[in-house]
């Protein structure tokens, strides 16, 4: 993309962003920043970057990793390479993929004005992912969900250059319905086709046209995908919450994205029916319930579409349901939803926090909880508390995100980190000799920059084991909510 189009798309969203910012940014100014949150901002996209399959282009910055998976597709004679893999394996599971795209699209869309040079990298990322969902959907009627025997890829621990597991490919389709990874796909195809409409306004109707005809599939044939994948996609990625919130999900994204009055009316005919006003607080891959309410809340309180006027009152529970008292925190002040990969609701929560004071900034709202009033300050206070514990504001002294801090995890669950790269060593790593860097207590010879992990247990403690999956294994959707976060703190305090 030529360097005149970017400028232009950098200074549009600028002007759309300066009101919503300069108050805010002025009040922060007056204080002392706890981080360098541009740093870590630069950090958290340079991350996907090291996630990416395929082959990488001439501009890739991160050394230690090659091409890969370039012949994904083929068994069942389709080009399916490209995209991300989703954690610390060499598996591309579609339903945390396309989650990822949306959230990173999110990010820009609520903060990318504030971004300045980061925001060629963020757009980037977006469309690395997007690139990727338009060849899982070119055939109509078919989604293309997963690349990889996730099973035979655990039992070997190989960097993805060297991989040579069964590439399998699953797919969902009218006989083996996925609502749910059908309706996440959607969303992040119509999220994409927002980012991209004044800078690439081509790309940005083709992206929006797929995104309707995957979801209109998505709704007419229903169905969970982890049903008929069950042994291929569990324990990884099952879908325990169900579509319901994936077609709310999807359907919320495609009204802000077209405006027809078509997904507007699904919404008041089926929102009940499918949870929007269920009681369900955690948001990530799986349940999607808080995000639509929250986006949906931004078309009363920003767009003043009236009849989404139960949508506030919806946000607003989620926000209550954070205040302490009402949700569990370490004794050091984090957020506490799961052991497993907690830090993935830290990085997902502390946006919705930021995207919805935003919101109630721009109309002039509160949240009331009981008898208790907090104000978006608040609000965004809860949350840059949050960031910084994730930064190194935490019992430990410990950042969170590798390579950003003077202590940082050193042994991240994650093959092509701890594995010597190509570079160093040429010769291909078997399959079960690569179990002896899995195994050894020495830093990982790659750092993986911008890797966010799973984060300290209930007590703040962090053992820093490789083997630990659940607290040193990173993600692309953990990453995906934290780059909006950033960018904002980063902004306000006069960091970029």
């Amino acid at each position: 993309m030529g360097s005149s189009v970017f400028s232009s798309c950098v200074m549009i969203m600028l002007c759309f962003f300066i009101c919503f910012s300069l108050c805010d940014a002025t009040y922060y100014k007056k204080r002392v920043a706890s981080h360098n949150y541009r740093d870590a901002l630069t950090k958290s996209i340079l991350f996907f970057e090291g996630q990416r399959s395929g082959k990488l282009p001439a501009n890739h910055r991160v050394s230690w990793r090659k091409d890969s998976g370039l012949s994904d597709g083929s068994a069942l004679n389709v080009d399916l390479v490209g995209g991300y893999y989703d954690a610390g394996d060499n598996v591309k599971f579609g339903l945390p993929m396309a989650f990822t795209t949306t959230m990173l699209s999110w990010s820009v869309l609520e903060f990318g004005g504030l971004m300045k040079s980061e925001l060629q990298n963020a757009r980037n990322a977006i469309k690395w992912g997007s690139d990727y969902l338009l060849k899982a959907t070119a055939h109509p009627g078919t989604i293309y969900v997963q690349v990889g025997d996730a099973n035979k890829d655990h039992a070997c621990w190989e960097r993805p250059e060297d991989m040579d597991t069964a590439r399998s490919v699953y797919k969902v389709d009218k006989n083996n319905p996925g609502s749910d990874v059908a309706g996440e796909t959607a969303a992040a195809l119509a999220a994409a086709s927002l980012v991209f409409r004044k800078c690439d306004p081509n790309y940005s109707k083709v992206l929006l046209k797929r995104a309707q005809m995957v979801f209109a599939f998505a709704d007419k044939y229903r169905g969970t995908y982890s049903t008929g994948l069950h042994k291929d996609v569990c324990p990884f990625y099952c879908s325990f919450s169900g579509y319901h919130d994936e077609l709310l999900w999807g359907a919320a994204w495609l009204q802000k994205a077209t405006k027809k009055p078509t997904y507007l009316n699904y919404i008041h005919t089926n929102g009940v029916n499918l949870g929007a006003d269920d009681y369900d607080n955690v948001f990530g891959w799986d349940n999607k319930h808080v995000g639509a309410r929250i986006l949906l809340s931004k078309a009363f309180l920003v767009s003043k579409v009236q009849s989404l006027a139960d949508f506030k009152g919806h946000a607003d529970s989620f926000i209550c349901s954070l205040m302490p008292g009402s949700s569990k925190y370490t004794p050091g002040g984090l957020l506490y939803k799961l052991s497993d990969s907690n830090m993935q609701y830290v990085t997902s929560t502390s946006f919705l926090m930021l995207t919805y004071a935003k919101y109630l900034t721009k109309s002039h709202k509160v949240v009331t909880c009981g008898g208790t009033t907090f104000s978006p300050r608040k609000i965004r206070t809860l949350a840059k508390k949050q960031v910084d514990y994730l930064l190194g504001n935490n019992p430990l002294r410990m950042s969170y995100m590798v390579g950003y801090g003077n202590k940082y995890p050193q042994r991240i669950h994650h093959r092509g980190a701890s594995i010597p790269s190509k570079s160093s060593h040429p010769e291909k790593i078997q399959c079960s000799a690569g179990f002896s860097f899995l195994n050894t207590k020495s830093p990982n010879p790659n750092v993986h920059v911008g890797a966010i992990v799973g984060g300290p247990d209930l007590r703040d403690q962090f053992p820093d084991i490789r083997t630990d999956y659940e607290q040193s294994e990173p993600s692309t959707y953990m990453n995906a909510p934290l780059v909006g976060s950033l960018a904002y703190l980063a902004h306000s305090f006069g960091q970029i």
